[in-house]
């Protein structure tokens, strides 16, 4: 047990805190939230790992740069009302922040339950988010994603305003995509 408390640290030290995440509530939550616990019992060593670890079929958690990346640009607040899809080690750490968390890890998921919330986030890529997730954020909320066809993709933050919805690329990120919300390639005529 000691060993991966010490692994939590160290993966703060060397992964978060060495790419520009400079929000210590993050940091905090990190250091604090065994990681472990959001992995299949056996691989607990993989949990504080530079890699995106299966968590379910089809399901992983962001490698820990990616997630503290991609939560520091969503900018969780204690006030909000955000909804984790396929997203259990983010949904713990924002909950930290004091913010109301839906967890949403089962089901069709290009569905979300409910709407006005304020922060979306998902751990896992997907070709193009699904139109319900934007429609589903108030005025004002946040997407938090990672879209990705090919080999790398890039973490997008898209912001929902009174006359549309606008994109903007953070960082590269190669996380596995999540089941159901792979690329579909055809012919046109």
């Amino acid at each position: 047990m000691a060993d991966l408390a010490a692994a939590r640290l160290n993966m703060v030290e060397s992964q978060v805190r060495t790419a520009d995440v400079t929000d210590v509530r993050i940091h905090d939550a990190m250091r604090a939230i065994p990681r472990e616990d959001f992995v299949p019992a056996g691989k607990a060593y993989l949990a504080y790992a530079d890699e995106a670890v299966e968590y379910a079929q089809g399901r992983a958690l962001l490698k820990p740069r990616d997630v503290a990346k991609l939560l520091q640009a969503a900018r969780p607040m204690p006030e909000d009302k955000v909804l984790a899809i396929a997203a259990p080690y983010a949904a713990a750490i924002i909950e930290t922040v004091g913010a109301s968390v839906t967890r949403y890890d089962e089901g069709d998921l290009k569905t979300p339950p409910g709407s006005g919330y304020d922060l979306i986030v998902v751990e896992g890529a997907v070709s193009q988010p699904p139109a319900a997730w934007t429609a589903a954020l108030a005025v004002g909320g946040r997407l938090a994603v990672v879209e990705r066809e090919g080999p790398v993709g890039k973490a997008c933050l898209y912001v929902k305003a009174e006359d549309g919805v606008g994109r903007r690329s953070i960082f590269d990120a190669t996380p596995p995509v999540l089941a159901g919300f792979e690329a579909q390639h055809g012919f046109a005529f």
